[in-house]
């Protein structure tokens, strides 16, 4: 029992090291900010309130508008699905802003239907394979919050992007939720890295 015991407590040490040392990654990659030059920005969804941007989302759209201009990628693909009895999409609302922007209908790329992460970058992958208008997109930087970087980013490697990220600089989640944030985001890289991304996101969705 005592030896048992002892096994337990290593393998707790060992676990919270492990966990701790990713939520510092993920902070770490959060403060990073890409501009090398890729053949698409993705910017990542979120809530839009009848194809207005919440203020998460347009923060990310103005980053994302930022490298357009910066000439960063020739096209944005904005995704994001809806709720049931939704007039828009989070890609449509998305598409909107940037349009009121002066980004061009021709730049704007959209996948509407995914709900996570996950779903998100994997339905791009989709559209690579099978829309000729996505055709060509492998190097990509993506667009989110500085707490979401890491797992968008090891997401879309896992499915063979080459991947980059850049954060919103005036996301409204900030102090205590951000901390949270960081560190909900950090147990669940842990775990992901060792069973996958697509099988964490069966468990959680």
């Amino acid at each position: 029992m005592k030896r048992l015991a002892q096994l337990l407590t290593l393998v707790l040490c060992v676990g919270s090291l492990y966990v701790g040392l990713t939520v510092f990654e993920v902070w770490r990659v959060g403060r990073t900010q890409s501009s090398t030059q890729v053949d698409a920005i993705v910017v990542m969804g979120a809530a839009q309130y009848d194809g207005v941007p919440s203020p998460l989302l347009k923060a990310r759209l103005m980053r994302a508008f930022e490298l357009w201009e910066q000439k960063v990628a020739p096209r944005i693909v904005l995704t994001g699905g809806n709720k049931p009895g939704d007039r828009f999409t989070e890609a449509s609302a998305s598409a909107i802003f940037l349009r009121q922007q002066g980004v061009p209908q021709e730049d704007l790329l959209q996948e509407s239907s995914s709900r996570s992460t996950y779903e998100a970058l994997r339905n791009v992958r989709n559209l690579v394979a099978t829309d000729p208008n996505f055709a060509g997109i492998k190097r990509i930087v993506i667009v989110t919050d500085p707490y979401h970087e890491l797992r968008s980013r090891l997401t879309a490697r896992e499915m063979n992007f080459e991947a980059t990220t850049s954060s919103s600089s005036n996301s409204p989640i900030a102090g205590d939720s951000a901390f949270k944030k960081h560190v909900k985001e950090g147990v669940g890289i842990a775990l992901a890295r060792v069973i996958g991304f697509g099988n964490l996101w069966k468990i959680t969705g």
